[in-house]
């Protein structure tokens, strides 16, 4: 905990190892056959196909479902694979209530869209299951590609330009592969370690080798690996916490969500995990939600999201909001932090008011106090140890449509990157076309 002791309050296991274990199972339980078999009935295979054009990476989604219903999953499976190398775990973390299932005809006729997402899941498991990787890689080129960052756009690109033949070398900071399909969602959403798994199985096609405990700017440079490699791709996500800029928030029980999050998904017993009575969290995204749940799933009696803006402007999906009420937490709108209480350790948070007037929130003067043992921030990240050499816009690396910095033979994608909505699938398909990118630069 912050400043290196327990705020009272805050215990493990509120609950007993056997529940806990039943809150945490999977969110979106898989399809069997007959299942997905019939989900695939209802698809219309759109010729204009809407779902497709929503979708970040272009997945032909009327040709893999005609594969399924064909009965040919794996067939399904390299067609969503070809598009979205990470296509297992985007099946199961990506708002396609948003994406691809709010585009789907079906929704708009009848307000139930086929469900995208979950034959997506069906599919790409049979394959993994089987243990095929159905790509082969390409003579080797004799070029060198250095990846800084093992996230989804990292790793989207490391396998492009491994199949093309060109040989990668891909550095990350922590001790593990993944970035945050692998410490940053919500353990219900990703069970059975998959995230590891899909890893293993990408690094089939060979030709990537895997550095950890290099973090750039600290380990490794910009400049060393662009002298030793042939082009870089920086995926380093955002690692930089932004403050609550309240008083009071070094008290101990005020914390990243992200770290909470990661400390909960690498846990190995979610009851030895402290959570508090009363916990809040600040903020309005999807890192928010999967806070306020898994705190109201490990035991916390009560949990608050806090939120600055009305509710239309929250990050988090109307899905994900939903969920969380359905799970007992809280939302409150239209309120910001203004300080917090306790001696030593948390044990209120003091919210103000807001108005919002031509998009800008101001306090309103007007306060409320919440009980709170533990406070997690979950307001957004920052780049953190960004090459000096590279230019920046809106705290993010400035980069071309085709993923190229301001400097010669460095690509960028990904969350660190000035680009589109902060997803796993978005982070993908931005890895993919650099490497392609990079690839037709490299062969000229």
């Amino acid at each position: 905990m912050a400043n290196g002791h327990q705020a009272s309050g805050i215990q493990a296991g509120r609950l007993a190892a056997p529940e806990i274990a039943d809150n945490f199972v999977d969110l979106h339980p898989a399809y069997d056959a007959h299942e997905a078999a019939v989900a695939a009935d209802r698809c219309y295979f759109c010729y204009d196909a809407p779902c497709m054009t929503a979708c970040p990476t272009s997945i032909d989604i009327p040709q893999f479902i005609r594969e399924i219903q064909a009965g040919h999953p794996t067939s399904a499976a390299k067609t969503i694979l070809d598009q979205n190398i990470l296509g297992g775990m985007c099946a199961r973390v990506c708002p396609t209530e948003t994406l691809c299932e709010e585009a789907c005809v079906r929704e708009a006729a009848e307000g139930k869209p086929v469900e995208i997402g979950r034959l997506q899941r069906f599919a790409t498991d049979i394959l993994m299951e089987n243990g095929v990787h159905p790509f082969n890689r390409a003579p080797s080129t004799g070029r060198t590609v250095a990846v800084a960052g093992a996230g989804p756009a990292g790793l989207a690109a490391a396998h492009r330009l491994a199949m093309l033949g060109h040989a990668v070398t891909v550095y990350d900071a922590k001790p593990k592969a993944g970035g945050l399909n692998e410490f940053g969602i919500a353990a219900y959403k990703s069970t059975n370690d998959f995230a590891a798994r899909e890893v293993e199985w990408l690094l089939q096609i060979g030709g990537i080798t895997m550095q950890y405990g290099k973090m750039l700017g600290q380990d490794i440079t910009l400049e060393g690996l662009s002298a030793d490699h042939d082009a870089v791709f920086l995926s380093i996500g955002l690692a930089g916490v932004n403050t609550l800029r309240a008083a009071g928030e070094e008290k101990s029980g005020v914390r990243n969500a992200v770290n909470f999050i990661e400390e909960l998904r690498q846990a190995k017993d979610l009851s030895a995990l402290p959570v508090g009575r009363n916990v809040v969290v600040i903020g309005g995204g999807m890192t928010a939600v999967d806070a306020a749940v898994q705190s109201k799933l490990l035991g916390a009696e009560s949990v608050t999201i806090a939120y600055r803006r009305g509710r239309e402007d929250m990050g988090a999906s109307r899905f994900e909001q939903d969920l969380a009420a359905s799970k007992g937490v809280s939302l409150m709108f239209n309120v910001m932090p203004k300080a917090i209480h306790g001696n030593g350790a948390v044990s209120e948070i003091e919210l103000e008011y807001t108005s919002v007037e031509e998009g800008r929130v101001s306090g309103t003067g007007e306060t409320t106090r919440l009980a709170a043992d533990q406070v997690y921030k979950a307001i957004g990240q920052s780049l953190e140890g960004q090459p000096e050499a590279l230019e920046l816009e809106g705290g993010k690396i400035l980069v071309d449509a085709r993923g190229r910095t301001s400097v010669a033979n460095v690509w960028a994608g990904g969350d660190c990157a000035l680009g589109g909505e902060d997803l796993t699938v978005t982070a993908v398909a931005e890895g993919r076309d650099a490497a392609m990118d990079i690839h037709s630069s490299l062969m000229g």
